[in-house]
């Protein structure tokens, strides 16, 4: 059972019978009222963000989530199967579910699943991932004093924003949460 002071950033708490994660917690005293603990709440499932004040009462229970390995193997359609790498079993996930990650999975890429009382919720690919330039325009010369910067398409179809130098098969490092380009790899 956790209370108010064990609400800090990254902390899954059930509430309302669903998980959620606390994204921002600050503990404020009122003038002559009690402490409350102002927290933002991202929902593991939804990925809706809500607001919420806790008294100094108030108990919650750890969700039922547990972190397995997966391995993608293919995408149909608008669903991605994975496979658990310790018990072999598979299923799917849609585009929604994953979000802006999935323009990010090639065939072997593995990541980490989070399962919330037996069904898979979100999918957490590494913070950066190695992917090759399908796809690159000719380098344009010009005014490139602020440093230039071009579009390119990767072997996994998503667009990025690169410097002038990357080239069709050159490797580069991709921000999985932000969908920036990082480095060449």
């Amino acid at each position: 059972m956790l209370d108010i002071n064990d609400l800090k950033i990254g902390t899954n708490i059930e509430y309302n019978g669903e998980p959620y994660t606390v994204i921002a917690s600050q503990h404020v005293k009122l003038g002559r009222g009690g402490a409350v603990q102002q927290t933002r709440l991202k929902n593991l499932i939804k990925g809706n963000v809500l607001s919420k004040n806790f008294k100094g009462n108030d108990k919650f229970q750890e969700p039922d989530i547990t972190k397995n390995k997966v391995q993608f193997l293919y995408k149909d359609s608008k669903i991605f199967y994975f496979m658990d790498e310790t018990t072999y079993e598979q299923f799917g996930l849609s585009q929604k579910e994953i979000g802006l990650k999935a323009q990010f999975f090639k065939e072997g890429t593995s990541a980490d699943v989070l399962i919330f009382k037996g069904q898979p919720i979100t999918i957490d690919l590494p913070l950066k991932v190695a992917l090759e330039v399908a796809d690159a325009p000719p380098d344009v010369r010009g005014d490139t004093a602020q440093g230039g910067t071009k579009q390119v398409t990767l072997e996994t179809g998503a667009k990025l924003t690169v410097p002038l130098f990357i080239k069709k098969g050159d490797k580069v490092r991709v921000n999985t949460e932000t969908g920036e380009y990082v480095e060449r790899a």
